[in-house]
């Protein structure tokens, strides 16, 4: 929520706000693959608690330091998403022991569930970080010391998530006994990392960081209303998840992907182009009540399309090139934004996600799990 704004306050201009996110995310695409393929042997408590420990130390550095090549390193190998995504070192793990975990009939449930207190936390962070600039100022602080603060309590929610994770039994076993690198499901996993790249390229040129600056350069939005807005925007994405599992039922995994993710990248052109902030606010508003009902449907597809002893390899596969892909556009929006206040990062983007979907509905139509017949 507050990245952009804090790096900004620290003195760096919007390209070199733009390469900063893109370190982060080429840094999390990195270590994703490396867990998800890397990984599989490894007992999952133990990968998780060395992520936790990782995200600790990302925030007390972001908070400690203030210069930009000492920031862009921590960027790179810490664990810091400005997109408020879905692609992280705790990803391959944490997808593949939900897939093994109960009926794989209800496994698009469990991921909308999944996905949907992670969203609601997001927007709970998005609030209370507004709340802490708020609090700073009226005690009469520099705005930016209510943004530091912002990363030690990134740094104690780590510590938290650690313990959480202590929980999981020592013994459990690696996800996978005898993990495998995609040997039986390889070019469907690359043909849809392919198409999922393509998603997130578009995607890039509006993480949650950028869609700040741009409201803020185009409408003269506080930090505070922009905090309240993806708190809104967070509830949204969240409890329209708890279709997903509805629609999978009814049209399949890949028509609930398409026909709630192409309105929604529509929504996100006509918010580009709207000339008043409450205008672009109700299409932005209007783009997350459909954007994210895509997500339980897409994790619980890739894991029903590959063999148990594959899906950390299908999860890192599939989601590091979407990070990838996603690493380039915040530069070339950063300088989009440097040079004119309107919205094309928003009007690119949602170009390239509607190309996404109606390939995918070209390719994908008529593949299904075994178990759904």
């Amino acid at each position: 929520m507050l990245l952009a704004s804090y790096l900004l306050h620290l003195g760096f201009d919007p390209v070199q706000v733009g390469a900063l996110v893109t370190a982060t995310l080429l840094g999390s695409a990195l270590l994703t693959i490396a867990v998800g393929i890397g990984g599989g042997g490894v007992s999952p408590r133990h990968v998780l608690l060395g992520a936790s420990g990782l995200m600790a130390a990302t925030g007390l550095a972001f908070a400690g330091l203030r210069t930009f090549w000492p920031l862009m390193l921590v960027a790179f190998v810490g664990t810091l998403n400005p997109s408020a995504g879905d692609v992280s070192v705790f990803l391959p793990t944490e997808q593949a022991l939900l897939a093994q975990t109960g009926s794989s009939r209800e496994a698009t449930a469990r991921f909308a569930w999944y996905n949907v207190l992670g969203t609601l936390s997001g927007a709970a962070g998005a609030l209370f970080s507004a709340a802490l600039v708020a609090g700073a100022r009226r005690m009469g602080m520099e705005t930016v010391t209510g943004e530091r603060w912002s990363f030690l309590l990134y740094a104690a929610v780590a510590l938290v998530v650690w313990s959480l994770y202590r929980s999981l039994s020592a013994g459990a076993a690696p996800v996978g006994a005898t993990p495998r690198v995609l040997d039986h499901s390889r070019k469907l996993v690359l043909q849809l990392a392919a198409l999922f790249s393509l998603d997130s390229f578009g995607g890039g040129f509006v993480v949650q960081s950028l869609l700040i600056l741009w409201l803020s350069a185009r409408f003269g939005l506080s930090t505070e209303a922009s905090g309240l807005l993806f708190f809104v925007t967070g509830l949204c994405a969240a409890f329209s998840q708890l279709v997903s599992p509805l629609l999978a039922r009814r049209i399949g995994h890949v028509r609930t992907m398409v026909y709630t993710h192409l309105p929604a990248n529509l929504f996100l052109i006509l918010a580009g182009v709207m000339p008043t902030a409450p205008l672009a606010i109700g299409f932005l508003l209007a783009r997350m009540m459909l954007s994210q009902m895509d997500v339980p449907a897409r994790q619980a597809y890739v894991m029903a399309m590959v063999p148990p002893d594959e899906r950390p390899a299908a999860s890192a596969v599939t989601n590091v090139p979407r990070s990838l892909a996603q690493a380039f556009p915040p530069l070339l929006a950063g300088l989009m934004l440097e040079h004119s206040s309107f919205g094309w990062p928003l009007v690119v983007a949602g170009a390239l996600k509607a190309s996404y979907d109606v390939l995918l509905l070209m390719g994908f139509r008529h593949r299904r799990p075994a178990e759904s017949g």
